[in-house]
């Protein structure tokens, strides 16, 4: 489990492409701290267990499905991507529960300027966008955010300047491809209502108790 606060910046330094998986190189600093072989680091919010460990370089097996679902295919040597080392009980929940599993890509659409913020604008297929609400959270390339609007096709978020700093959405632009996953326990409750065939006006702070939820 991760909290979607990244720990820094990396870089791939080689990725190799095998016939039904890859092996990815990264250098860091920060989170190679504490870390040893068989631990797990998101990168881009991607949950892979570290394999391998010289001096500020680590490496991860990626299997078929997560290259068929995430960005990661489009790393090259010098990308910089967004890390953070797994949750510890001791440590401050800044984000939200992320499981580093991710659900599927998204599109930048547009970027808008407003006052110091900047409003990303990402498409996301429906079968994402069932699970997305206003000012709810999201996890994108494994950064923490707040939905600002839900849009027939997509949904938007604002970045501070901090956030663009310190990740990877600093340097995004129209048209890049970012990783997305949506809320756990969202999915979960709408995983419960599916099953069970309970209607939208059941679903009320009873109910929840009712079913554990609470």
């Amino acid at each position: 489990m991760f909290t979607g606060i990244i720990e820094e910046l990396g870089k791939v330094t080689d990725l190799k492409i095998l016939p039904d998986s890859a092996q990815l190189t990264i250098e860091g600093s920060h989170v190679l701290a504490g870390t040893q072989i068989g631990d797990s680091i998101a990168v881009n919010g991607i949950c892979l267990t570290v394999v391998k460990m010289q001096g500020q370089l680590f490496t991860v097996d990626v299997m078929a499905e997560t290259l068929n679902k995430t960005n990661l295919k489009e790393c090259g040597r010098g990308t910089r991507v967004n890390l953070e080392r797994a949750l510890q009980l001791s440590t401050r929940l800044g984000g939200h529960i992320v499981s580093g599993h991710v659900d599927g890509v998204g599109t930048i659409l547009r970027i808008t300027p407003v006052g110091i913020a900047r409003v990303f604008e990402i498409k996301a297929s429906p079968a994402l966008l069932k699970y997305i609400l206003p000012k709810g959270s999201i996890a994108i390339d494994g950064i923490s955010l707040t939905v600002v609007d839900v849009l027939s096709q997509g949904f938007t978020i604002s970045l501070i300047p901090h956030t663009r700093q310190e990740t990877t959405l600093g340097f995004k632009g129209v048209g890049d491809v970012v990783n997305l996953e949506t809320d756990l326990i969202g999915k979960y409750v709408a995983r419960f209502l599916e099953k069970n065939d309970a209607p939208q006006k059941d679903l009320s702070m009873n109910f929840l108790a009712e079913h554990g939820f609470l």
